[in-house]
């Protein structure tokens, strides 16, 4: 079996906001926010449903997941692969948009349902919390709530922003204890497996993400749009590793010629102090300064 990269955008969206198999999105959110009892969502619909977008219009495309559960609340996933700066206000930015889209100018705030926020990123956004001497088993997952400074109480409920970084997440097979931890391992190594993992064979929901995933149960459109996403993000990154190298070489030319600015300060100076008692060639040859600068320096 050869199984698609869930990471890349189109792959993402096309895996867990399937219409017709929402049991899988169902899954992944009542693991990542922790949903049980009376939290648990038990029915979705998707806002913004998968369809094969045509390659000319990818890039106005919009490939996160947007969906409402039983109780209205929303939530917004997205999948990103490149740190592009600024996610946090982007995070605040959708969630504030699907917020106030749900009112027309005829109705009133108390209409207003909870917007949860969830962003899964393949780089690292927060420094590691280091607990007593301890690295944190679970950093690569963050939950952020509006709180009341004084009392740590949650008071103004209605938004919620949860962060996972993937490259934080250390565990292997063998250590994947919960569903969470089995949804992250498929979200960042699926691509890397040739076979379904013994671990997930009993969950129907991971059965149908494998399913999904596998190359050979896409057809030719499908391919050619997750192979343009995927040639996007390569050239994404050759740029950004082009754009560092050249500004390390131009770092290492303005430092070059920085400290060469600096010596040259240095030896005018020592050549200034020597005006009084030596002459112009013999001060040259001391600091190694041409003739004609001691001369001018003289003449000032």
């Amino acid at each position: 079996m050869k199984f698609v990269d869930p990471k890349n955008d189109f792959a993402f969206k096309k895996i867990f906001g399937d219409e017709t198999k929402k049991e899988i999105l169902i899954s992944l959110l009542n693991a990542i926010l922790d949903f049980k009892g009376k939290k648990t969502i038990v029915s979705l619909e998707i806002l913004n449903p998968f369809q094969v977008p045509k390659i000319p219009d990818l890039k106005n495309t919009i490939l996160d997941i947007r969906a409402k559960n039983q109780d209205n609340e929303e939530f917004i996933v997205e999948m990103q692969k490149k740190d592009l700066n600024n996610f946090e206000k982007r995070s605040l930015y959708y969630t504030s948009k699907a917020y106030v889209a749900q009112l027309d100018k005829r109705e009133d705030y108390s209409l207003l349902n909870k917007v949860y926020f969830i962003g899964i990123l393949n780089f690292n956004m927060f420094k590691d919390e280091i607990i007593n001497n301890t690295q944190d088993n679970d950093a690569y997952i963050s939950r952020h709530l509006i709180l009341n400074k004084k009392t740590l109480k949650q008071e103004i409920k209605d938004f919620e922003f949860t962060f996972i970084e993937l490259k934080k997440f250390k565990k292997e097979l063998s250590q994947l204890d919960t569903i969470l931890d089995k949804w992250i391992y498929f979200i960042k190594n699926a691509n890397d497996l040739t076979m379904i993992p013994a671990q997930y064979e009993t969950l129907e929901e991971f059965k149908e993400a494998f399913i999904v995933a596998n190359q050979l149960n896409w057809d030719k459109d499908e391919i050619e749009v997750y192979d343009y996403v995927k040639k996007n993000e390569i050239d994404d990154i050759n740029a950004l590793k082009t754009a560092e190298e050249k500004g390390v070489v131009k770092g290492i030319e303005q430092g070059i010629e920085q400290e060469r600015l600096n010596s040259e300060k240095r030896l005018i100076d020592i050549a200034n102090n020597l005006l009084d008692i030596l002459d112009d060639e013999t001060i040259a040859l001391k600091t190694g300064l041409n003739i004609v600068t001691v001369a001018n320096l003289r003449k000032k």
